[in-house]
């Protein structure tokens, strides 16, 4: 403990050597997707459930990630089956190509994260100039909170005044050209961390820079040190989190802070008595007009013979709309067409990220209008708005018009709604939290969490992140770990599609915590909502994966009250499902950070076994965070139990010999 504990690569399970032959697509342990699958059967719909069945088997090269196509003389597969295939045509080894392999798909996270904070920040400035004159200052708290974070000097300032500032600050962290790190990283950390950072050499000075940096490492004829391209991954990730907490920060500030809230989930949101509209991806700044323009355009929906608009959301843009306006939650990532397909979808309004091309044409077999919105988001012969923050809430009202003339085409021999839809209660920002835990110690709400650890009642805290990954069975990993963690008393957050997931299956429900809660959480749960008159879930839901932040600071608020740094805090990470390059990336600062990082499906690693070891082992020496990559939900279960209980039986170790000796607590981990 904690390390990994089958150190030689032999002794895992392979993915290129231990591929099952699938042919069943309906690979979901959710019932509404599983009965709007079988319904694609009978009508012949393809699905990616269908695709990823047709993909199989894939590429035992690209699964392992010893596949490099660097350059034009490759692909290059490193193999031993002779000394000339043990190196790529450059001679690069194994090591070289699964790391730099590994070093893009953090790139690819970073650069996605970090494009959707740089639009939010463009967004603010231009409001702040009068140039957007659909968004306002919803919060102005939070606005007065993160210029402080930021030493941005408040006093006498207007909340026009003060957001511009913020926004130029938040670009700076995108283009600046001093050698200092970026504020929304440096000011968001532990001084341990800002030490360890600068020690390793991986702090970057600007969100731009870093991902650039990367992809010159990793070009041919560049760096083919294994150690030396992933700590330039670790530092790529560094600015993918400074990118989140922008976009969460600046997003707070345009349309609220989260607040519990409650809501419904699934596919049984959908009605057929109404227009219905999905949101999907991930970017907030349409989706908020969309819910806008619906609630103006009532009428006009009901003249053609609809009760009126419906708003529902899918993947990411579902929970950001989840979490601040209610707004009920369609389905995660793997579930985007199978709303498509229940025939009452009268339009998709995508923006950008996880937005499948097949819904174009699949929605073609459909009445439902799919809209494309973003100039680096188009799929062909979509309906295409050039979303402008200048005149969104005027664009928003067309593409909704267009959802009311699509309702009256609908064939109604095709309408078939799943009946399955849970109850969920979301919204649980970190300030949020900290209102609730405020009425059991209003001096220092984080010091609840601690207490409760400190006594035995919680175990620690997980974070479930990621997205859905059809490799393994949809939602299924999520929910099992989950319950497993409760069960043993971890407090449980989630984010994107892990916290639709939790939504879709009624874990975010008071329910919940008597259905699978041990002893410990369910006393902490009851009594700390007790206390704020509040009934709390059994996961409280933070967001939409780009508020992973919002647990990082719940996370460091607990290591600066310890008085310790991260890798000591009883804090873990899991993502069951992972699939997206975001997915590499968060998981990367997150161990960076100092989290024992679960990953339940094998990410391309297992090429070289000098990677795989500096990811599971040599990264917990270095940072004191490491992956736990573990395909089985119930030995991944196990393995984030044994990283917290170490924690928590090191911590007490080290916080009594302080005491007895009166000493500080040991810095090292």
């Amino acid at each position: 403990m904690p390390r990994f504990r089958n150190v030689r690569l032999g002794d895992l399970k392979n993915q290129a050597t231990s591929r099952q032959k699938i042919t069943d697509p309906k690979r979901t342990s959710d019932a509404a997707c599983h009965e709007v699958l079988c319904m694609a059967e009978e009508q012949g719909a393809i699905t990616a459930f269908q695709r990823y069945v047709a993909q199989q088997p894939q590429c035992g090269f690209g699964l392992t990630g010893i596949c490099c196509r660097n350059c034009i003389q490759g692909p290059c597969r490193i193999s031993s089956k002779s000394e000339a295939n043990q190196k790529g045509i450059c001679g690069a080894s194994d090591y070289t190509i699964v790391a730099r392999n590994y070093a893009r798909l953090v790139a690819g996270g970073a650069a996605c994260h970090s494009q959707h904070g740089h639009h939010v920040a463009k967004t603010v400035l231009k409001m702040a100039e009068g140039k957007a004159p659909d968004y306002k200052v919803s919060d102005p708290n939070k606005l007065s909170a993160v210029a402080r974070q930021m030493g941005i000097e408040t006093e006498g300032k207007s909340d026009r005044e003060l957001v511009r500032e913020v926004a130029l600050a938040a670009l700076d962290d995108y283009h600046s050209f001093t050698d200092d790190p970026p504020k929304w990283l440096w000011n968001n950390i532990t001084e341990g961390r800002r030490k360890k950072f600068k020690h390793c050499d991986i702090l970057p000075t600007a969100v731009d820079r870093a991902v650039v940096e990367i992809m010159d490492q990793t070009t041919m004829g560049m760096d083919s040190d294994p150690v030396n391209i992933i700590f330039g991954a670790l530092k790529t990730s560094l600015v993918d989190f400074t990118g989140m907490h922008i976009t969460t920060d600046l997003s707070d500030i345009l349309f609220g802070t989260p607040r519990p809230i409650k809501t419904e989930a699934n596919l049984g949101v959908l009605d057929k008595e109404y227009v219905n509209i999905a949101v999907h991806g991930h970017n907030p700044t349409l989706s908020e007009m969309i819910v806008e323009a619906a609630e103006q355009l009532q009428a006009e929906a009901r003249s053609v013979g609809a009760k009126g608009i419906k708003v529902c959301g899918i993947c990411c843009t579902g929970n950001e709309l989840l979490m601040r306006q209610g707004v009920a939650l369609a389905g995660n990532q793997a579930s985007q067409e199978l709303a498509v397909l229940t025939g009452v979808l009268d339009a998709m309004v995508v923006d950008v990220q996880c937005i499948m091309p097949a819904l174009k044409p699949l929605s073609e077999c459909f009445h439902t209008r799919f809209i494309t919105t973003s100039e680096t988001a188009k799929i062909p012969s979509s309906y295409h708005f050039d979303f402008q923050e200048e005149r969104a809430l005027e664009t928003a009202k067309e593409m909704v018009r267009l959802a009311i003339s699509a309702f009256r085409e609908r064939d109604e021999k095709r309408v078939r709604i799943p009946s399955v839809k849970n109850e969920a209660i979301a919204g649980f920002s970190r300030e949020a939290i900290y209102e609730i835990l405020s009425a059991t110690n209003r001096e220092n709400p984080v010091r609840v969490i601690n207490d409760a650890i400190l006594s035995g009642e919680l175990l620690g805290v997980c974070l479930f992140a990621g997205c859905n990954n059809l490799r393994i069975m949809q939602d299924e990993s999520h929910v099992y770990i989950a319950t497993e963690l409760a069960k043993n008393n971890v407090l449980l957050l989630a984010t994107g599609c892990a916290a639709g997931a939790f939504a879709k299956s009624g874990l975010l429900t008071p329910a919940a915590v008597d259905a699978y809660a041990g002893e410990g959480l369910k006393s902490f749960l009851k009594r700390v909502g007790g206390a704020a008159g509040v009934e709390l879930p059994l996961v409280l839901h933070m967001g939409s994966c780009v508020d992973n932040t919002r647990a990082m600071d719940l996370c460091t608020d607990m290591a600066n009250d310890l008085g310790v740094d991260v890798p000591k805090v009883p804090f873990a990470a899991s993502a069951p499902e992972a699939m997206h390059e975001k997915a590499v990336s968060i998981g990367s600062w997150c161990v960076a950070m100092g989290l024992p990082v679960h990953v339940g499906v094998m990410p391309p690693l297992e090429g070289s076994q000098l990677v795989y070891g500096i990811a599971t082992q040599i990264a917990h020496d270095v940072y004191g965070g490491h992956f736990i990559l573990e395909q089985d939900p119930a030995e991944g279960a196990r393995k984030i139990i044994d990283a917290l209980e170490y924690r928590v039986w090191k911590l007490k170790i080290h916080r009594a010999a302080a005491e007895k000796y009166e000493t500080p607590v040991a810095v090292h981990w």
